[in-house]
C-alpha cells in the first residue's frame, strides 16, 4: 500500500461484506460480491475490503473455515479482473493468509494482531496490516463501554500495538481509532476530531471508518436504517475525516464518496 495521498486527501477503501448478517449490507451480495466490487472501483475506490465475518455489535463468530469459504473464491474473481489493492478484514491469521494466497494484499485487522499466532504471521507475510481499537468483543463491546480519556486510551492501545508488530518486523502499518467498536456517541466524536493527533501520536497513517453507523442514527434519530438512511450523515463524516487528517476512508457508498471528495479538494 502506498503512502497517504496527503495533500491529495484520503485513500478510498470500499466495503465488500461477504456475509449473512452485516449491520448494512449483509446478504446483500450473495452471487454478485465480485462485479459489486468492480463498480465500486469504477466509481473511485482505492482499494476493496472485503470481510467475511460480521462485527456488528452482538455478532457471534463464525470459525476459520467458513470465513475462508466465504471470501478466498471472490477474492481470486476479483484478481483475474482487476490489480487494485485488495484487504482482507479479518481477526485470524489462517484467513488472512488464504486471503493472500487468494490475491489480498492488506490484512485490515480489527483485533489488532492480538490473535495466537496473529503477529508472526503478519511478519512472515510482509503485507501492510490496518491496526483498530476495540473495546472488548463484537457480541458485547456496546454493553457499556467506558473510558477516562477515549483519545488519549486509544492512542496508548494503537501505538503499543505498532510497537510490537514493528518489533515483529512488520513495516508498513496504518491505525484505525475504530469508530463504534466499543465507543458512545461522544467517544466517537472526540475520535474523529483527534484524527491528526492519533496519526502523530502513532507514527502511523489512520484509516477512519464510520460510514453507516449507528452513531449517525443517535445524531439524528430518522436515520433509522442503515443502508438507506445514512448516506448524508457518512458523507459529511468521510469529509471531516480527510479535513483532520485521515489517510483513508472506509465506506460502503464509493461513488457519492469520491464525489465529494472532489468538490473537498476542488475547493484547496
Amino acid at each position: 500500500m502506498p503512502p497517504p495521498k496527503l495533500a491529495g486527501g484520503p485513500y478510498v477503501m470500499g466495503v465488500l461484506n461477504v456475509t449473512p448478517d452485516s449491520f448494512s449490507d449483509g446478504g446483500a451480495w450473495e452471487g454478485a460480491a465480485a462485479p459489486h466490487a468492480l463498480a465500486m472501483l469504477q466509481a473511485g475506490a482505492d482499494i476493496i475490503d472485503i470481510g467475511g465475518e460480521s462485527t456488528r455489535p452482538g455478532a457471534a463468530p463464525v470459525d476459520a473455515s467458513e470465513e475462508a469459504a466465504r471470501v478466498v473464491p471472490v477474492i481470486a474473481a476479483l484478481r483475474v479482473s482487476t490489480d487494485a489493492p485488495i484487504s482482507i478484514d479479518t481477526m485470524k491469521p489462517q484467513v488472512a493468509m488464504a486471503a493472500m494466497s487468494a490475491g489480498a494484499s492488506i490484512w485490515n485487522d480489527v483485533a489488532a494482531l492480538q490473535a495466537p499466532g496473529a503477529l508472526e504471521t503478519a511478519a512472515a507475510l510482509q503485507r501492510p496490516v490496518i491496526l483498530m481499537h476495540m473495546q472488548g468483543e463484537p457480541r458485547t463491546m456496546q454493553a457499556n463501554p467506558h473510558y477516562e480519556d477515549v483519545v488519549a486510551e486509544v492512542i496508548a492501545f494503537l501505538r503499543e500495538r505498532a510497537e510490537v508488530a514493528r518489533a515483529k518486523g512488520v513495516s508498513d502499518i496504518w491505525v484505525d481509532p475504530g469508530i463504534g467498536f466499543g465507543k458512545t456517541l461522544a467517544h466517537n466524536l472526540a475520535l474523529l476530531n483527534a484524527t491528526q493527533r492519533i496519526a502523530d501520536e502513532t507514527g502511523a497513517p489512520v484509516l477512519i471508518g464510520a460510514s453507516r453507523k449507528r452513531f449517525l442514527a443517535v445524531i439524528d434519530e430518522r436515520a433509522k436504517d442503515a443502508s438507506k438512511d445514512r448516506l448524508g450523515g457518512s458523507i459529511a463524516a468521510a469529509l471531516i475525516a480527510a479535513q483532520k487528517g485521515a489517510g483513508m476512508v472506509r465506506v460502503h457508498d464509493v461513488a457519492e464518496t469520491v464525489q465529494a471528495l472532489k468538490v473537498w479538494r476542488a475547493l484547496g
